[in-house]
């Protein structure tokens, strides 16, 4: 595939971003035709006489615009998460969980929530527990002679499995009548009540971790050689996966903070965006971000407007994420049998 056709698929994927963004502000149970809505958003900008009703620039202002933006990040920071993650173990079947930095926050949100913490501090205990997480990996493969994928994808399923029996044991002795329907819906991911502060949390670490990795994005592909030959040609591997890591973990930890676990964004678009543009990192990623961000802000339009009462948006993700990892797994069967 040459470089200019994998540019011109991007520039699509960007276009379909921007569609995907205008249909989320128009679809509700307000409805905002196009022409109006370029005329509200204008407003703040240019000196346009008002023809809509104050109703609907609340809608767009006060309602859509955070959640969109919110969606968007979310969407973006999920898919390069499990794609590093991915290109880190070099295998397919990874996604942004596989460490336990998900399980880790969900056990943070659910430990606030037992204790009747805020909204703020249950947004602080998730991501804070997530990083907890990253530390734990790191502390227990150093003690480890043998540091390769294998050692921290045993050391993440061991992680994953704490924090998740922990979720259970809090679940089980939660109050049924308030606190274990909050601790569940929190759990299925939705977008319905987010607030300020998750728009903070959830951006400032998208550009601390997003912006270093673009930056390094055609070293990410060196992560599928062997060390020796990394080195020959004067990259630390272990350096590289350490960062991937580590922004991986940020990026799933503020996400799950911020909206609840949302599965399979992870593990589905990172296989579509190398489908699109090919393997190569410093394509697929921005190409993962701009399908991720568009899959979620869409699957969020439906998530809140296909029944009067919103449907977790972790579900319809999971409808999509279900069959797709069948098919991979399918496949892979497939190439092993040749």
């Amino acid at each position: 595939m040459d470089k200019k056709n994998r540019r011109g698929k991007i520039f699509i994927l960007l276009m379909i971003f921007l569609l995907s963004i205008i249909i989320s502000f128009q679809i509700g149970r307000y409805p905002i035709g196009p022409v109006e809505l370029v005329k509200i958003l204008l407003s703040r900008i240019i000196d346009i006489p008002q023809t809509w009703p104050d109703q609907a620039e609340t809608v767009v202002f006060n309602i859509r615009l955070p959640r969109v933006f919110l969606s968007f990040i979310i969407g973006s920071s999920l898919a390069l998460s499990g794609l590093l993650l991915q290109q880190v173990f070099n295998n397919p079947m990874a996604s942004q969980d596989v460490l336990g930095s998900s399980s880790a926050s969900a056990f943070g949100a659910s430990l606030a929530l037992l204790s009747g913490a805020g909204y703020i501090a249950v947004s602080i205990s998730a991501f804070l527990f997530g990083i907890l997480s990253l530390l734990l990996i790191i502390g227990i493969s150093s003690r480890i002679k043998k540091r390769d994928t294998l050692t921290l994808i045993l050391c993440g399923i061991m992680v994953s499995s704490l924090f998740s029996s922990s979720t259970s044991f809090i679940k089980l002795v939660a109050d049924t009548e308030d606190t274990l329907p909050t601790i569940t819906y929190f759990l299925m991911g939705s977008l319905s009540s987010f607030r300020s502060s998750d728009l903070i949390l959830v951006f400032t670490v998208a550009i601390i971790a997003s912006i270093p990795i673009l930056l390094i994005s055609w070293r990410i592909n060196l992560l599928s050689l062997s060390e020796e030959e990394a080195r020959s040609m004067g990259v630390n591997t272990s350096l590289l996966r350490l960062a991937a890591i580590t922004a991986s973990t940020l990026l799933t930890a503020a996400s799950v903070a911020s909206s609840g676990q949302i599965g399979w964004v992870g593990l589905v678009i990172p296989h579509f965006s190398r489908m699109i543009v090919g393997s190569n990192t410093k394509e697929s990623i921005p190409a993962s971000m701009l399908l991720g961000a568009s899959f979620l802000t869409i699957v969020d339009t439906i998530a809140r407007s296909i029944t009067t009462s919103e449907i977790p948006i972790g579900i319809l993700t999971s409808f999509v994420g279900a069959p797709f990892f069948l098919y991979l797994i399918i496949r892979e069967a497939k190439k092993h049998e040749y």
